[in-house]
């Protein structure tokens, strides 16, 4: 495996690509192309959920900085954080830079915090913005602060403005546009645009809807710097639905603008949605709207973890049997006043991604469309404008002086945690590269460490984890993370090719698990978790005295697994997820080192002569269902997708004639079991051929094909796209191969590099894709594996 990693860490020196000047993916902007680039794609470390003094809450609760030291921070910079009286009296700096970040602030209320702060502003004595600047010590006024300001995001619909809006020379709009503009001014100065590519930032907003406290806010982060005029949040929105008002926004606004413009919207914190976070679609083309502009869900921040949930105490879990579910809960189901915390049989089962997962393989199965797609990332939610900044060690906290003192970390603040991080797939670090890879959800989250995890799935019968080609490997005959595969020929299980490599500054590594979920023929979901590399370690994992590791894992694990319970015909979604050694907690750190220790026999005692809040040092596994001393710090890939109605294989060459025009492409797609909607007499069939710009497009109209013979559709003449012979076969066994083939064709978008190519075939609502490294050579591309 010695091998492996040293072909991992080659992957980020100079290639010949990094001087290309066309790569494949889509160049939006103008900059510098990178000096180092990794063809096999090497991985960047960001935070994409980071608020300031722009956000109102962040503001309440004493943050004074702005995007630009936001940007600061996450390159190493020292920057002030408020102290419980809201004085600027702390410091913070993160314990090694950022690769990226996005500054989200909560669009709403952007204009109103702007003019309550503004030199002479006419509505700096209206009440709203006096207690905004009040330095207040006590946690409940300034709860009922925030309420006095947020309420309206609570109300469906909600009030259009607040009271500061409508005072005379008060213009909050343009206030709002004023913000949004400083947002991006940041984003700009910070972003390196030289080739040396060191940062990269995306200017993004928070969508902050919550009625009656369900959490369902969504971050949107643009591609580049053409963004929509105004940020539209849930005041905006609310009456075109949620989340389809914002969708609605972000399609009018910017994707179908005609600017350049493209964004992802990323839905947070499921696990506080009261289960409504991911509610079933109305129908096919809602389910693919979702798909397409919400690619991927944050699995991991300071609020808690929202992949499963264990109730250790009742020893059941929310539609699971996974223990490992108990990892940084948050106990409560929404932030609906009152509603407390609900008996795991009363729990919110969607409020769990895990299992939006596996009910978006029934919904598929039923509409013909999966709504839940979702790859993963990882963030902190930081209202201290300090993105990134997740060490346990010392960890300042995330609320400014809602946690700025150890009593108050250990009481209100006890179930927070520092957050995650997003790690991306990419071959360079800037912006078109990176948010590339987070559309193809090609990104794993981290709980806040920084190990390294590659997942693909494929055809590997003779792969080696000993292989310093495994990489290329791996791309070459089948999918990476958050890709497609599709049904394999016979009954045998695809295989799954995991490693992963510690965080150096981390701890050693316990594991490595692959979580599957399918659904079968009668429409019910089922999970399991299997062990595929490790556990290793011996001993105890931590000196309790110290918090430092008492024992050794792993530095590196890799294993090539196939599925023992694998059945063809289920529709079905595996992920890779990484355990640490168990390690020491923040709040346990805290405590040991205020003379606290949660591992004693006395502890309750130790804490006794305390504040009260130190109680909370002796909560653990006996008495509480989701909090120990211990834990296990891990990262999780974004699925991939088994499609039993999928393309199973391709077999494609792209030749390049010698002058323009003379391109040719030579097509076949194999599937194992041919979908209903895959019917050329009824149905519009379209392929395409794209490495992030489109290379190639046929739509083949209903009849195009003609039956010819039993199961055998051919062209006539010739057809759309270029095409000079098409044939569909159909196979008495269900399978069936396209046939494609064009004539003389200008593909001068197809990059000549050795790189991925991605064929998408859709009939209807049914569409399949096949993500593939083909190679280059002899003036053609093709792919790698027949």
């Amino acid at each position: 495996m010695r091998r492996l990693a040293a072909a991992l860490v080659a992957l980020a020196v100079a290639s010949p690509l990094a001087h290309a000047e066309t790569p494949p993916w889509s160049r939006t902007e103008s900059r510098a192309a990178c000096a180092a680039q990794a063809p096999l794609r090497r991985p960047f470390f960001g935070d994409l959920h980071i608020h300031t003094a722009a956000s109102v809450d962040a503001y309440i609760y004493g943050t004074r900085l702005d995007a630009r030291a936001a940007y600061a921070f996450a390159r190493g910079a020292e920057v002030p954080v408020a102290d419980a009286q809201e004085e600027q009296t702390r410091t913070a700096t993160i314990d090694r830079p950022l690769d990226f970040a996005a500054v989200t602030d909560h669009a709403e209320f952007f204009g109103e915090v702007a003019v309550c702060h503004a030199p002479g502003s006419p509505a700096a004595s209206q009440l709203l913005c006096t207690n905004l600047e009040l330095h207040e010590p006590d946690q409940d006024a300034r709860f009922l602060t925030q309420i006095g300001w947020m309420f309206p995001l609570g109300i469906p619909p909600p009030a259009p403005a607040l009271a500061v809006c409508n005072v005379p020379g008060v213009d909050c709009d343009a206030a709002a546009v004023s913000v949004w503009q400083q947002m991006q001014a940041a984003a700009e100065e910070a972003y390196d645009r030289t080739d040396a590519c060191a940062f990269t930032t995306f200017v993004g907003y928070e969508y902050t809807a919550a009625p009656i406290g369900r959490h369902l806010h969504r971050n949107v982060v643009f591609r580049n710097a053409q963004v929509p005029p105004a940020a539209a949040s849930y005041i905006e929105t609310a009456t075109g639905g949620i989340p389809q008002g914002v969708w609605t926004a972000i399609e009018n606004e910017c994707l179908g603008a005609g600017t350049g413009c493209d964004a992802v919207i990323i839905p947070h914190n499921p696990n506080l949605s009261d289960g409504e976070q991911w509610l079933d679609p109305v129908d096919a083309a809602e389910a693919l709207r979702r798909q397409r502009i919400e690619p991927l869900a944050e699995i991991h921040q300071q609020k808690g973890n929202s992949e499963c949930r264990f109730d250790r105490l009742a020893g059941a879990g929310a539609d699971t049997a996974d223990e490992l579910c108990t990892f940084e809960v948050e106990p409560r189901g929404s932030q609906i006043p009152n509603q407390g915390v609900p008996p795991i049989a009363e729990y919110p089962r969607r409020n769990m991604i895990r299992n939006a997962l596996k009910d978006g393989l029934a919904l598929e199965d039923a509409l013909g469309a999966n709504p839940f797609r979702l790859g993963f990332v990882g963030s902190t939610d930081t209202h201290n404008a300090t993105g990134g900044n997740t060490a346990e060690d010392g960890w300042e906290g995330g609320e400014a002086a809602n946690d700025a003192s150890p009593e108050l970390k250990l009481s209100d603040q006890l179930r927070t945690n520092p957050g995650g991080l997003t790690g991306v797939w990419a071959e360079e670090n800037s912006r078109d590269a990176l948010f590339s890879a987070l559309k193809r959800r090609e990104t794993f989250a981290t709980s806040g460490g920084r190990p390294v995890v590659r997942f693909f799935a494929g055809s590997y019968p003779d792969a080696s984890c000993d292989d310093p080609d495994l990489v290329r490997t791996g791309y070459a005959a089948g999918t990476p993370m958050g890709g497609e595969l599709g049904a394999v020929r016979g009954a045998r299980s695809p295989h799954f090719l995991a490693w992963a490599a510690k965080d150096p500054a981390g701890v050693d590594l316990e594991r490595v698990q692959i979580v599957k979920g399918w659904v079968d023929a009668a429409g019910t979901t089922h999970e399991r978790v299997y062990d595929v590399a490790g556990p290793v370690g011996d001993g105890p994992a931590v000196d309790p005295a110290t918090c430092a590791p008492a024992g050794a894992g792993a530095a590196e694990l890799c294993a090539r697994w196939e599925d023992p319970e694998f059945d063809p015909q289920q529709r079905a979604f595996y992920y890779a997820r990484v355990l640490e050694r168990p390690s020491c907690r923040w709040s346990t750190r805290l405590c040991l080192e205020r003379g606290v220790d949660p591992f004693a026999a006395d502890c309750a005692a130790q804490a006794a002569g305390k504040d009260p809040a130190f109680a909370s040092c002796c909560l653990g596994e006996a008495n509480d269902a989701f909090l120990s001393p211990l834990i296990r710090e891990r990262a999780w890939t974004s699925p991939i997708w088994y499609q039993p109605d999928g393309v199973g294989r391709v077999q494609g060459t792209l030749r390049f004639g010698k002058r323009t025009g003379k391109d040719r492409l030579d097509l076949r797609l194999h599937l194992a079991r041919v979908p209903a909607a895959l019917d050329p007499a009824g149905a519009t069939l379209t392929v395409t051929l794209t490495d992030d710009d489109e290379i190639w497009r046929a739509e083949l109209p209903a009849g195009t094909l003609r039956a010819r013979g039993r199961g055998r559709f051919v062209l006539r003449g010739r057809g759309p796209g270029g095409l000079v012979a098409a044939t569909l076969a159909r196979k008495r066994d269900g399978s069936a191969v396209l046939r494609l083939r064009t004539g003389r064709l200008d593909l001068a978008r197809a990059d000549r590099s050795e790189h991925a190519v991605t064929i998408a075939l859709a009939a209807g609502v049914w569409r399949a894709e096949v993500p593939r490294r083909w190679t280059a050579g002899r003036q053609r591309l093709r792919t790698a594996t027949p």
